[in-house]
């Protein structure tokens, strides 16, 4: 019987939201950090939250994969809820979006879960992340990691663990819609 864990391709949304997680999930997992976040706007902010979430993931030696930046896709993908309320239909559907990406790449890549950093914040309803999660696990065929990483001060630990590591942090979640409210 071997002792090597899993393997996990973990969605991560940026460096400060994904310290904690990270450092959690490496205890069960190997973990590979998976950046696809078509949602973030503009593109320069994009690039920025890739490099810092590229420049963690080196210093703290966990594998990344990049992916593409097509906001178009996203675009078309929540149109018609441009209106929405933040935290309604159009959220639920970029977390579908973003996961969909992640377990697919997760199956292609022969890992056998997937999960996301997204339930650290206070902001997202992790209830709704893990049961889209659990949904397309079981459209692909792998395991979908369930977690709520906001509590037990998750996210009070992250915001902690970004300052010390001198990290990049954003003041809005990412899409254009969230950047107006911050």
């Amino acid at each position: 019987m071997s002792d090597e864990k899993p393997k996990l391709l973990l969605h991560a949304c940026c460096a400060p939201c994904s310290t904690h997680p990270i450092r959690l999930l490496q205890d069960l997992f190997r973990v590979t950090v998976h950046f696809y976040n078509p949602n973030i706007h503009p593109e320069t902010e994009c690039i920025a939250r890739r490099k810092e979430m590229e420049r963690l993931a080196f210093k703290w030696n966990v594998p990344f994969l990049g992916d593409v930046h097509d906001p178009e896709r996203w675009f078309n993908h929540i149109s018609g809820r441009e209106n929405d309320a933040e935290g309604s239909t159009r959220c639920a559907l970029c977390f579908e979006m973003r996961l969909s990406r992640t377990a697919q790449k997760a199956k292609e890549l022969g890992f056998p879960y997937f999960g996301t950093t997204l339930t650290i914040s206070p902001h997202k309803d992790a209830g709704t992340i893990n049961r889209i999660g659990e949904k397309i696990a079981k459209q692909v065929g792998i395991s979908f990691v369930r977690a709520d990483f906001k509590k037990k001060d998750g996210f009070l630990i992250a915001g902690r663990i970004g300052r010390e590591e001198g990290l990049y942090r954003q003041n809005y979640c990412g899409c254009v819609f969230s950047r107006r409210r911050a």
